[in-house]
């Protein structure tokens, strides 16, 4: 819709009466340009489309108050038209009189055209009891305010300026109110109709208010929007920034959607929770057999840890053998209450509890895993030193040492200890270090050529 331009004219310069008929014609002839200029303003605002949404709106607040004001300097500026259209009226009558005036007609006529014989009612003007406080402070605003308050009188330049000033504070209310109007209204409706699409759709996966926070949330969002157009269509003008760059020019400003952008961002997160939901109805199933699958495997690696424990007890004398837990009830009971929660297609209690699971599960597995690696620890120290125990004896055996007696007698103390159940792996690690440092000194003389033994190193370590 279209918006009126400011009303032009000549605000607040005063003009030397000139005696000259030509000059007489060039004022009557601007004159009549402002007089068709601020005809074509006043009829815009007369008939702009915000007006006509303020006078039949019910409204409240700053916009109530400001619109009655409007409403007065409006009745106010055609008064001061009608006078204006009246001086310029018998400004050209007198003109027209002779084409030739005579001193006393241009003597006349300047006085029209520039003297400050103008007079206005009190009762119709800004001050009195039909204005508005804001047309307060302008030239020639000199009368007493309330009901008793005499005529004003004025030049037309300054009856030209006071009405350039009620104008645009006027079209300021209107220019503001109509684009909140056309702004919020329709953005709130729309977020309203996606919030529909949204409450239908937490509906139907079980996100309802009292049951899940989500659906708590949707009500609350359903409040403020409500509210909020409410307080929109009432009280437009409460929702308006003026211009920060201090602009005087009507309609300077923004919508204010600071409400407006919360609530999408509230309506956002909510949609983002419920896709959430979503997933878990559509990978349920396969979700849950995975935690059957790692709760399972879980299960197997603590039984073997129990059954390594009793071999290790019965294999190894000597070493402490940490107790292996059983099966974590607790999760189980969790698991059965997802299953219930799918068969009920109670999606936004499954969706949490799956999370919590699937962390759970994997720190369960973790755990037997550790409990088998701290149980199986001597068996596998016992392994390395019957491998290191072989590994010295072919060594000996590729350089022809192995019928030693010294050393057939250290390796076959080491083999037994090794060998035997349960077995000593303190006494055995150290008959294996012995045997070591026999090889050691039986290989030393061919060692040295290769810059010393490494056995003995490794043993030393």
């Amino acid at each position: 819709m279209g918006v009126p331009g400011p009303c032009p004219g000549s605000a607040g310069r005063h003009l030397t009466p000139a005696p000259g008929r030509e000059e007489a014609d060039r004022a009557l002839a601007r004159l009549g340009a402002e007089y068709e200029a601020i005809e074509t303003s006043l009829l815009a605002l007369q008939d702009h489309a915000g007006r006509r949404l303020l006078e039949g709106a019910d409204l409240s607040g700053t916009t109530k108050e400001r619109w009655a004001e409007a409403e007065r300097s409006i009745a106010v500026l055609w008064a001061y038209f009608d006078t204006y259209t009246a001086a310029l009226t018998a400004a050209r009558e007198l003109r027209a009189r002779r084409r030739w005036p005579s001193p006393d007609d241009l003597a006349e006529l300047s006085e029209l055209l520039y003297g400050t014989g103008l007079t206005v009612d009190g009762a119709a003007s800004p001050t009195g009891t039909a204005g508005t406080a804001a047309a307060a402070g302008t030239t020639g605003e000199a009368g007493a305010a309330g009901p008793d308050a005499g005529p004003e009188r004025f030049s037309l330049a300054e009856l030209v300026e006071r009405i350039n000033g009620l104008y645009a504070r006027s079209l300021d209310v209107i220019v503001a109110a109509d684009a909140v109007w056309s702004a919020l209204p329709a953005r709130i409706d729309l977020l309203s109709a996606e919030l529909q699409r949204t409450r239908s759709l937490a509906h139907s996966v079980g996100v309802r208010p009292g049951e899940h926070p989500a659906g708590d949330d949707l009500e609350r969002i359903t409040d403020e929007l409500a509210r909020l157009r409410a307080q929109v269509i009432a009280d437009p003008l409460a929702f308006w920034v003026s211009s920060s760059t201090g602009s005087s020019a009507p309609g300077g400003g923004r919508p204010d959607t600071v409400r407006y952008d919360r609530a999408a961002r509230a309506l956002e997160d909510v949609r983002r929770e419920i896709e959430a939901v979503l997933d878990v109805r559509q990978d349920a199933e396969r979700r849950l057999m995975q935690l059957r699958d790692v709760l399972s495997r879980a299960d197997r690696t603590l039984t073997e840890a129990r059954q390594a424990r009793g071999e290790v007890l019965a294999k190894i004398a000597a070493s402490e053998v940490p107790a292996v837990s059983g099966p974590s009830t607790a999760l189980y009971e969790q698991l059965v209450a997802a299953a219930e929660y799918r068969r009920r297609a109670q999606w936004h209690r499954l969706s949490p509890l799956l999370e919590s699971l699937e962390e759970r599960a994997e720190e369960e597995l973790h755990r037997a895993r550790e409990s088998l690696t701290a149980v199986t620890a001597p068996l596998a120290v016992r392994a390395e030193l019957r491998g290191r125990l072989d590994a010295y004896k072919a060594e000996l055996a590729r350089h022809g040492l192995a019928g030693d007696p010294l050393l057939l007698e250290r390796y076959d103390t080491a083999r037994r200890m090794l060998w035997s159940a349960p077995c000593d792996l303190r006494a055995a690690e150290q008959a294996v270090w012995r045997y070591q440092r026999a090889a050691a000194e039986a290989l030393a003389p061919e060692q040295e050529e290769y810059g010393g033994n490494e056995w003995e190193h490794e043993g030393d370590t």
